[in-house]
């Protein structure tokens, strides 16, 4: 549906830790990897992450159902700088995860179905909330949620949505990068022409939506998340794929691609994406807005991904600066043009900013938040 609504309340859970601190450190350049912890290194190709370093618990002591501790923690915080109170207001959640929590089934065979997904988990942690659904939408989950925690606002089907998303790595995952890789990567570095692949960063975001006129105190207006789902291939992006959710997010959203001050880019470090994604850049917004990416810095978080990179958005708009991107020192070919922020944060007056989010199997959604 077209139409804006209002975004009164944002949380994170990062490596870096939560909102505040994590863009925070955005803005300082530091990143949040570490050696790869609860898995072998070699028997995965893999010796990196970007882990949460868990209160009262050792490096290599990881505990039971990580994603959902993390998840409860963000919507709670979320509805309570929202103001919204699920006892007195219809309130439903949307998770977008790649992952459920599938780590938990790799480390015991004595997993009930139902803790697989989130709702059990959310209820106990905040009583009275309506429909809690789990959409499992690769690196693009968040943002699935996002657009359909709109859509339910728009059409009265609740008096506020959260959308929320959260991941923890899992050897499968692990494994999957590890096999496609020459050789483990050392860093995750967004649009360098030296980079050498993706890493998994893991934690949860939550965001919540609510109609125009709400009360409270508003962090920014949701105009619109274009979506597509194009099959191309298991995990390649599909450049016209990408570039149908692109339009849809400016049509949905009532805006022309050069009023764009700012994209949060998806910017996963892998040789095909960020070239796809610099093109796709230069050929819509051109060379007119920043251009930021977290995932340098808290890794790819995948369900949680998109979320992450519209918090950073909001605080964007909210101080007017704009964290560089971690890891990149000598920007792709392809990117060449394009205002990327590198070694240092850059002030800006931002009022309308883009995030980008691109997942497996062509499933893609890009946002457009502007300043209430």
């Amino acid at each position: 549906m077209s139409g804006g609504v209002l975004l009164t309340g944002s949380a994170v859970r990062t490596c870096l830790g939560d909102g505040v601190a994590t863009f925070a450190a955005l803005l300082r350049g530091e990143s949040g990897i570490g050696p790869l912890r609860y898995a072998d290194p070699d028997r995965l190709n893999v010796r990196h992450g970007f882990h949460i370093e868990e209160s009262g618990q050792g490096p290599d002591q990881e505990r039971p159902f990580r994603a959902s501790g993390w998840l409860a923690a963000c919507v709670t915080a979320a509805l309570a700088q929202a103001g919204v109170d699920p006892a007195r207001q219809r309130v439903a959640v949307i998770v977008g995860t790649g992952l459920r929590e599938l780590r938990a089934v790799e480390r015991s065979t004595d997993v009930p179905p139902h803790r697989l997904h989130f709702a059990a988990v959310l209820r106990d942690a905040v009583p009275g909330l309506a429909d809690i659904v789990t959409v499992s939408n690769a690196c693009s989950a968040g943002g699935h949620a996002l657009a359909l925690a709109q859509d339910l606002v728009q059409l009265g089907e609740a008096d506020a949505v959260v959308a929320a998303g959260a991941d923890a790595m899992t050897e499968s995952m692990l494994a999957m990068i590890g096999r496609v890789a020459d050789g483990p990567a050392a860093a995750l570095r967004p649009f360098d022409a030296s980079r050498t692949g993706t890493l998994l960063g893991e934690g949860a975001a939550a965001v919540v939506v609510v109609p125009e006129g709400s009360s409270g105190r508003p962090l920014a207006r949701l105009l619109g998340t274009g979506l597509s789902c194009d099959a191309h291939h298991e995990t390649a992006a599909d450049r016209d794929g990408i570039a149908r959710a692109m339009a849809d997010a400016y049509a949905r959203a009532g805006r022309d691609p050069a009023q764009v001050d700012l994209v949060v880019a998806h910017g996963t470090g892998t040789r095909l994406n960020d070239a796809l994604e610099s093109e796709l850049l230069l050929g819509t917004v051109g060379v007119g807005p920043l251009v930021t990416a977290v995932k340098g810095a808290v890794g790819h978080m995948s369900g949680a991904a998109a979320l992450v990179s519209l918090d950073v958005a909001l605080r964007c708009l909210a101080t007017g600066m704009v964290p560089p991107v971690t890891g990149l020192e000598r920007i792709l070919d392809e990117g060449r043009g394009l205002r990327f922020v590198a070694g240092a944060p850059a002030a800006a007056a931002v009022r309308l900013a883009q995030v980008d989010a691109f997942g497996f199997g062509g499933v893609n959604a890009v946002s457009l938040v502007e300043a209430a």
